[in-house]
Parts: C-alpha cells; sequence; structure tokens
C-alpha cells in the first residue's frame, strides 16, 4: 500500500510557515527599525555632493544646535533662531545673504571664504587669506582675495570637518549692501590707490552722483553686486553679527586680471629641474626684485587655495559646483584687491594736534587672529572642536599662518 505523501516527510524539524502577505501595515517597532536603517548622512557627505537632504535649513540647524557651546561674555553670537531666519528670508531669487567661513584646510592653511549670493541658488566666492581688514590706521589696509568656484547657496550654512578638507568655521554671517562707486575724473583707480587719496575735488559731480544713487535705487541688492561685478569695482557693505556697524569694504579687480583664464591642473606637482628653461629675469632694481618675489608669493598662495582637487570636468568648464549655476561671469582663481572704506566706515582723517594723520571715529579696530583663537559666531566652537565633534582626530592644519597686526 502505497504511503500518503503528507507522512513521507521528516517529522523533525517542523517546516516553515509561509507568511501571509499584509496589507502593508507596519507595527512601531518595524517602524522604528526602518528608521533606523535610513540614518541621517554625514555633514562632510553633504558638502562634498555625495549625500543628498530635502531641506538643508532643518539639516544643518539640527546639528549646529546639538554642537553650541556656551561662551564667555562679550563674544559675538547668532542665535540659531536668528541663523535659520536669516538664512530663509533670503531663500528667494533677490536674497544678499553673505557668509564669512574661517577655513583650515590641510594644503591651504588658514583662509576666509566670503561668500555673497546673487541669485536664489547661487552665490560668489573669494579666498582671503588673512581674514578681513579691521584696523584704519593699520600700514596694511589691503588684502588680496582670490575668486574661487561658484558656490550653492546653501553652503552658507555649512559647519564641518573632515581629515581631507579640514575645518569650516561660519566666522560670520548677515546681509550686504552695494553702494554706488566713488568715481574720479582724472584716472581710473589703481590697485595702489588708497582712499584716503579721494579728495572732494576729486569725485563726481553731484548731478552726477544723483544720478547714479536714482538708478541704484531701483536696483535689488543682489542686481547691484552684479553690476558691480561686472564693472570689477564693488563697494560692499555687510551688515553682520561679528563685523561692527558699518563695516565697508571695496573690491577691485586690476586691468591685467580682467581676462584672465583659469589654468589647466595638472595631474601633479612637479619640481622644476635644472635643465627645465626658465625665463632670465629682466627686473635690474631691488625694489623690482622684492616686487617679483611678492608676486610669485602671490602665485603660490593663489595655487595653495586651489583646494578643489576632486572636481569634474562640468565643475572645472563652469566655474560652479552642481545645483548653482555661474551666470555672473566668474572665473577661477583671479585676484582681487580688497581694501577697507576708511571713509564709508565712519572714519574721519584728523589734520590737527597730537592725533594729526591718524584716522578717528568709526567702529573699534580689529584684528583676525586665526583658528586658535576665532569662534563660530552660531555654535562659539573652536576650530578644534569643531573638529573633534565631528569626529577628526589626529588632524594637524598647516602651521605659518599669521595675522596682519600692524
Amino acid at each position: 500500500m502505497a504511503v500518503p505523501s503528507s507522512l513521507a516527510r521528516d517529522i523533525s524539524p517542523p517546516p516553515l510557515l509561509k507568511r501571509r502577505k499584509t496589507s502593508g501595515t507596519h507595527t512601531p517597532n518595524t517602524l522604528l527599525r526602518a528608521t533606523e536603517l535610513q540614518a541621517e548622512p554625514t555633514i562632510a557627505a553633504v558638502e562634498a555632493g555625495k549625500a543628498k537632504v530635502s531641506d538643508h535649513l532643518t539639516y544643518f540647524k539640527g546639528h549646529l544646535t546639538e554642537a553650541s557651546r556656551t561662551t564667555p561674555p562679550g563674544i559675538p553670537r547668532l542665535s540659531i533662531p536668528s541663523f535659520a531666519s536669516l538664512y530663509q528670508s533670503n531663500l528667494q531669487s533677490h536674497g544678499h545673504h553673505f557668509v564669512i567661513h574661517q577655513h583650515n584646510h590641510p594644503v591651504a592653511g588658514v583662509h576666509y571664504d566670503l561668500r555673497l549670493q546673487f541669485s536664489g541658488t547661487s552665490s560668489l566666492s573669494f579666498a582671503i587669506p588673512k581674514g578681513l581688514p579691521g584696523d584704519p590706521n593699520s600700514k596694511s589696509i589691503s588684502r588680496l582675495a582670490i575668486e574661487t568656484r561658484v558656490h550653492n547657496y546653501w553652503n552658507h550654512l555649512i559647519e564641518s570637518a573632515s581629515t581631507k578638507t579640514g575645518s569650516l568655521l561660519i566666522w560670520d554671517m548677515g546681509t550686504y549692501s552695494v553702494l554706488p562707486r566713488t568715481r574720479k575724473k582724472s584716472r581710473i583707480p589703481s590697485p595702489q590707490t588708497t582712499d584716503d587719496e579721494t579728495t572732494e575735488t576729486d569725485l563726481d559731480t553731484e548731478e552726477i552722483r544723483k544720478v547714479q544713487a536714482s538708478k541704484d535705487g531701483e536696483k535689488n541688492e543682489n542686481e547691484k553686486l552684479i553690476s558691480a561685478f561686472q564693472t570689477h569695482y564693488i563697494r560692499l557693505r555687510l551688515h553682520g553679527a561679528r563685523l561692527p556697524s558699518g563695516y565697508t569694504v571695496i573690491l577691485r579687480l586690476p586691468s591685467n586680471e580682467v581676462r584672465k583664464r583659469p589654468v589647466a591642473r595638472r595631474k601633479g606637482r612637479r619640481k622644476i629641474s635644472q635643465h627645465d628653461s626658465v625665463a632670465p629675469p629682466t627686473m635690474s632694481s631691488d625694489d623690482d626684485s622684492v616686487s617679483s618675489k611678492k608676486s610669485d608669493r602671490i602665485q603660490k598662495v593663489m595655487h595653495d587655495l586651489d583646494t578643489d582637487t576632486e572636481e569634474d570636468a562640468q565643475t572645472r568648464a563652469y566655474n560652479a559646483y552642481p545645483g548653482s549655476t555661474n551666470d555672473i561671469g566668474s572665473i577661477h582663481q583671479r585676484h582681487w584687491f580688497l581694501q577697507l572704506d576708511r571713509h564709508s566706515s565712519g572714519f574721519l582723517l584728523e589734520n590737527s594736534g597730537n592725533t594729526r594723520g591718524k584716522w578717528v571715529g568709526g567702529f573699534e579696530p580689529f584684528i583676525v587672529r586665526g583658528r586658535d583663537h576665532e569662534r563660530s559666531i552660531v555654535t562659539g566652537r573652536l576650530a578644534r572642536e569643531v573638529e573633534s565633534d565631528e569626529g577628526v582626530e589626529g588632524f594637524v592644519g598647516r602651521g605659518g599662518w599669521t595675522g596682519i597686526e600692524y
């Protein structure tokens, strides 16, 4: 007699039960596990474009809130609600937001990145090796400002660190205004001209200035920025949480930089051998030698500040990171001169007494002291604290940075 198939199987172990398909409902425990599996990406991954988030403000606000420190009285701070409100109010086509990042890069060293929003999605960017000038009586009120890639507006929210890029700290944040350009009748302004050389007799007539002000008054601030950038002369007032009230600088592009094209990136650095042909020097005077050495230092700074080592061809071709648009005409690594505008910042040149020849009034002078002293305006952290919070252990930034204190 044949054995039924139901009795032919092994008794142990018992067969697995087939699970019935559900209608898609989940228990609280399964939802919790699903949430845990979908872990938030790291800030470094978001910054590098390797991870995407749908709401940058919510993402960064949450991280910065958790990282905030208590600071001693007198340290300037921007509250998290104000930080968020400032960003949100400028998330539009005519936004005029600015941020200054302190960047402690492993190769380029410490420098300060000034980013100026010019559209709903994009920002103009300058790398300033020594930070912004803050002393009207300094022997060096000018700074080198190197034009870099056009960034996304949401990059203004970043405060992060990684072993590859170092730390990025929000040094100041706010909105900007573009003031009318004060032109001279007799000559085109040169990079060597300081604002104390501008006298009342050099200025345009009152009628011309009124016409210019009327035209500017019809524009939004970001439109004024675009127009000024394209004339290579920007009189910029920054309304920040750290910078003093009325703080104004001038950005201008020397004529030899106007048509400069970006230099093609080499695959690796190459040392110049004795057999390489080098053009003989044409300068003979000591002054010219000093000028040549200064030019060499500037070129080295520009090379070192070119920190974007893994850009794709499209980023290099358009000088803009994915998501941003370079419709302002920015050119990578042109170097501008940034100068404290002492008149527009409220200072007056004293003509008599013990302070004759000094600039008086205005704001309390300040100096930028670098990564060991400067704290984030949002979280109150030092660069090393940002690095520690992001799990960057053993990071050693490039040494040798000194601020301008004279």
